[in-house]
């Protein structure tokens, strides 16, 4: 088993897996990432008519979430619906506060009209699995603490409304967005709760895998398969499933059980050329059987890749993603 340590630059040519153009490990466990790490400061000064702060969620880790609000609403102080975003990356890569991220929330609130929260979480593999779900739960509880207009944050005392909460988050985000709402139909994120609080999620290009394809549509190829797995082992080294870990093979497996989702809606979006899309077609099919009693809705953006949204975000099928997403937010 490798040994895993930060991507400090370092004489160390043995490579041991090589996901260019996305990160290196190095047989010593180092990790290179090769995208994902350029950050960017909040605005102060309305971007798209939107306003962002970062706030620390938990001082003993050092971790901070990254609010957005639209500056009209800060102004008039209303009430307005309240995203919760966890960003994609394979549970590798990426931040809360990469200019990808920030460019495409900024986006998406001015189009949703509403108060959003992004996630930053300890990252795998100097953090294994579940270590990034472990923090999204405690960033998500410590948004919750603000139900009742007496938390930490201002912003969110005065103008979110939990009475409409969509969690959403691209790949592995979206991989935790779903664990995150089959948890919180088991534990209260706040007391006196009478429900999840959650109205509904998001998941954009799911990030689910599973050792055998799910359908003949899913691509067969293996060495590809194997790469995906590989990818899913260096976020969680000790699995002994593999890409049969239940956390990873939400679909297939016999032992994910998702009538007890925790919301009321679902909406799945996929990407036709995407590897993951087959997954998600599962897991919208998978929760029509379930017997869970909410509404799910599947939206395929035809010849696109995964997260193409995110790297072309003026593209017609990107704005076609946007209005779908903003319109699911708004209730339309």
């Amino acid at each position: 088993m490798l040994t895993f340590f930060t991507d400090e630059p370092m004489m160390d040519p043995e490579i041991a897996v090589d996901f260019s153009p996305v990160l290196k490990v190095y047989k010593s466990g180092r990790i290179e990432r090769i995208m994902g790490e350029t950050t960017v400061p909040p605005s102060s000064d309305p971007q798209n008519g939107v306003i962002s702060k970062d706030v620390v969620y938990s001082p003993d880790n050092n971790l901070s979430v990254r609010i957005y609000l639209p500056e009209k609403a800060a102004a008039a102080g209303e009430k307005l619906p309240l995203l919760v975003y966890f960003h994609g990356g394979g549970f590798i890569i990426e931040t809360a506060f990469s200019p990808t991220y920030h460019n495409f929330l900024t986006a998406a609130v001015s189009a949703s009209n509403c108060v959003a929260v992004s996630v930053d979480y300890r990252r795998a593999p100097e953090h294994p699995i579940s270590v990034p779900f472990d923090d999204s739960w405690t960033a998500l509880k410590w948004v919750f603490t603000h139900i009742a207009g007496s938390g930490q944050e201002d912003w969110l005392n005065k103008h979110a409304d939990f009475s409409k909460v969509i969690l959403s988050g691209d790949s592995a985000g979206a991989n935790i967005v779903h664990h995150m709402a089959m948890r919180a139909a088991k534990e209260k994120l706040s007391p006196g709760l009478k429900d999840t609080g959650i109205s509904g999620i998001i998941l954009v290009h799911p990030y689910f895998w599973s050792k055998t394809p799910i359908d003949d549509k899913e691509i067969k190829d293996e060495t590809l398969r194997m790469k995906v797995e590989s990818f899913w082992m260096v976020a969680s080294p000790n699995s002994k499933d593999g890409s049969d870990d239940p956390l990873f093979n939400v679909v297939q497996s016999e032992s994910v059980d998702l009538s007890g989702l925790g919301c009321g809606k679902v909406l799945v979006m996929v990407a036709e050329k995407d590897t993951l899309a087959r997954q998600g077609w599962g897991y919208a099919a998978k929760l029509e059987k379930s017997g869970w009693k909410g509404e799910v809705e599947l939206v395929e953006s035809e010849g696109e890749n995964h997260v193409f949204h995110l790297m072309k975000p003026t593209c017609e099928n990107a704005l076609e993603a946007m209005h779908k997403f903003s319109g699911f937010i708004k209730g339309d």
